[in-house]
């Protein structure tokens, strides 16, 4: 599907932010099967290990919301071979109702339904499944998510996807469409994650994205109870280098407190 119409990425360079709208551009599962098994080929040398590499599935946009688990489902079993994670995407702001697979009337029958496609595929791996939740669910829609992720199987959350909301942006970026990255998330995400982790007492593994552009903002992500982080808005401002940096300061915090890893990080508030 070609996505929505350009412009679609603007930056809010004030903020450290990004506003996009791409609406799942992409050229088809089809495609990337042959692209990803040409990459397969390249055996890595001893001075690189290969990535691990999270699918992103989404609905396609004119796929009706009675029929998404259709779509989730075909194309878990056509790429879960190549992936060491699958991310859920039901929570981009820029494809039509997407946000409402969510909610109670769907989000159990998704997500029961996809773990089972996943189960029926006797001859791969158990792929973990990771869903992508929104920042700008309620505490009651929360919960219910939270509901069925733990009674379906699900093995974790992506928190957060980008946020519909503008507070604190320069005026003139209230007219542009989507969803909001970077540095004016950092705030909300972080307290996503927080909830999350206190509401499933710390036994569901959590990605945190949001905001992380920093030190300081990997190990607030990390102590709020995300114990994998994701990258994307803080690069563009800060440069490939800053997972170095986070790194290197991630060390140097676990020596600080004494600790043998992050795990013995994740939610602890000090």
């Amino acid at each position: 599907q070609p996505g929505n119409p350009l412009p679609r990425v603007h930056r809010v360079r004030e903020a450290d932010g990004v506003i996009n709208a791409l609406g799942f551009p992409n050229n088809g599962v089809d495609k990337y099967l042959v692209r990803s098994k040409s990459h397969g080929q390249t055996q890595p040398s001893m001075l690189w290990r290969s990535p691990i590499l999270g699918i992103n599935l989404g609905k396609g946009k004119d796929t009706p919301l009675d029929r998404a688990a259709d779509d989730y489902c075909e194309l878990l079993r056509q790429v879960q071979a190549q992936a060491d994670y699958i991310a859920i995407n039901i929570s981009s702001p820029n494809t039509p109702e997407l946000r409402t697979l969510q909610t109670r009337a769907f989000i159990s029958q998704l997500l029961g339904a996809i773990v089972k496609a996943r189960h029926d595929i006797a001859d791969r791996r158990s792929v973990p499944i990771f869903v992508k939740l929104s920042p700008d669910l309620s505490d009651r829609e929360l919960d219910d998510v939270l509901e069925a992720v733990l009674s379906t199987g699900v093995d974790g959350v992506i928190a957060t996807n980008t946020t519909l909301s503008r507070t604190e942006l320069p005026a003139g970026c209230a007219d542009f469409k989507g969803g909001l990255s970077g540095a004016p998330m950092r705030k909300r995400a972080t307290e996503m994650i927080q909830k999350i982790y206190q509401r499933t007492a710390g036994t569901l593994p959590i990605i945190g994205v949001g905001g992380i552009d920093s030190v300081d903002a990997a190990i607030e992500k990390i102590r709020a109870g995300a114990c994998l982080l994701q990258i994307y808005t803080g690069m563009i401002y800060q440069g490939p280098g800053l997972a170095h940096t986070i790194n290197k300061g991630l060390v140097a915090e676990c020596v600080r407190v004494g600790a043998h890893g992050i795990n013995q990080l994740v939610g602890k508030k000090n």
